[in-house]
């Protein structure tokens, strides 16, 4: 759910480029991973998940109306474990979904900090206060009485960590922020509304004009932080989206590090640390190269020994969802200091969908380690589109990369796994 603009309507998926030529076939045997999707906006495409193409499918929440229907997708495909995900393509009934808990800035206004007040003892006023206090320009007495009550983050916050204890590898996401969006007009439906040739999900835009109300930045900033927090306590990886605001996105993410750094060394003197040794260094070099071998006939890794994990104000692995950032931007988030281990994720929709994300991407690309580039659909449809949009955005990496479909599908995999499972 990320748009550069904040304009677009989500559930109208872009037209795909078809030139007509003759294409190298796509190995989908080899398993591919949509790091970032939104089937649970359309519940009638969900049935075709079985019969994707696409190996796994992480299914992000964005808001209080479809919490429980991710969760509802993931007890019944849901993936427990990285055996269970590679054995799950030739089973009959395979597990193909990785939930996410979250609740997306578009809706960051509908939550208040309980912490900083008292009980409520007149709802509507708290109702009037909080919007006029969050939302930018101040709404009117009408515009504010189409909005939801606003809930306790407290509440959420419990609820989410619920869910996301109740599911293996459930990430935190959608969370970020997103300075473009503006709130649409009028009362979002109750009910599934028909739109598209399906029943959409209520809570979303759902087709409704755009107001000149957005959520102020510090309020966004607040959500946000607080996600980022629960994901560290739970040792969860998270799924972050951003529009025209990296430079706060990063600045959020820094202000929960801070204090955690890793300390950077050289390799000569981490080959001199006696093994056993538990301080977090990082090479001042750069990144080790991949083991080349896993993209030939190797086997992949096997699923790691963890140490127990120390909970920590920050997640130990983030997404940049359809990241649309210029290169240096990105370059920020490589920094070996760093105690996050930062993927980033790109989509047909955002990264190709206009003239400016086309004349970047290559650079952004190239820019984006090998290790850590994923890709995504963003789509919120299930079935035939949403693998096609999968296979269109690794054909182009793999193209700007200098990748084979095989080597590339494999990398992609390992990054995927590693983002996911640590």
């Amino acid at each position: 759910m990320c748009s550069p603009t904040g304009e677009s309507t989500p559930h109208e998926a872009p037209k795909r480029a078809d030139d007509g030529a003759p294409k190298e076939p796509f190995p989908w045997h080899i398993g591919v991973y949509d790091a970032h999707c939104h089937p649970t906006d359309t519940m009638t495409s969900i049935s075709s998940i079985k019969n994707m193409q696409a190996r796994l499918l992480t299914i992000m929440a964005t808001r209080g109306q479809d919490q429980d229907l991710v969760a509802s997708v993931a007890e019944q495909h849901g993936v427990t474990n990285l055996n269970e995900l590679r054995e799950s393509g030739s089973s009959e009934t395979p597990k193909k979904v990785v939930p996410a808990f979250g609740w997306h800035p578009w809706f960051s206004h509908q939550l208040y900090d309980d912490s900083k007040e008292e009980a409520i003892t007149d709802v509507q006023a708290h109702k009037t206060k909080h919007y006029s206090a969050v939302l930018s320009p101040t709404p009117d007495a009408d515009f504010i009485a189409s909005l939801p009550d606003p809930i306790p983050i407290s509440k959420f916050l419990d609820e989410t960590r619920q869910r996301v204890l109740a599911h293996p590898t459930a990430l935190v996401g959608e969370i970020g922020l997103d300075k473009a969006f503006r709130l649409p007009w009028g009362k979002a439906a109750d009910e599934p509304s028909s739109r598209n040739g399906g029943d959409l999900t209520p809570g979303g835009r759902e087709g409704r004009m755009l107001s000149p109300h957005h959520v102020k930045m510090a309020h966004q900033v607040e959500v946000l932080k607080a996600q980022l927090r629960l994901a560290g306590e739970l040792g969860r990886p998270v799924s972050l989206h951003g529009v025209q605001a990296h430079g706060v996105l990063f600045d959020a993410l820094a202000s929960l590090w801070k204090g955690h750094e890793k300390e950077v060394v050289s390799r000569k003197k981490q080959k001199m640390i006696a093994k056993g040794v538990s301080e977090d260094f990082s090479s001042s070099d750069e990144e080790e190269s991949d083991d080349d071998s896993e993209f030939g006939l190797g086997e992949p890794k096997q699923e790691k020994v963890k140490k127990p994990y120390k909970p920590k104000p920050f997640p130990p692995r983030a997404c940049l969802h359809s990241f649309s950032g210029p290169p240096q931007m990105l370059k920020q988030y490589l920094d070996p200091k760093i105690p996050v281990k930062c993927y980033f994720s790109f989509s047909v929709g955002v990264n190709l969908g206009t003239a400016g994300g086309e004349a970047k991407f290559a650079d952004v690309i190239r820019a984006c380690p090998d290790g850590q580039v994923l890709v995504e659909s963003d789509l919120h449809v299930a079935g035939e589109d949403m693998d096609g949009y999968l296979e269109d955005i690794a054909r182009r990496i793999c193209e700007v990369k200098g990748w084979g479909l095989e080597e590339g599908m494999r990398r992609i995999r390992r990054n995927y796994e590693e983002f996911l499972f640590g």
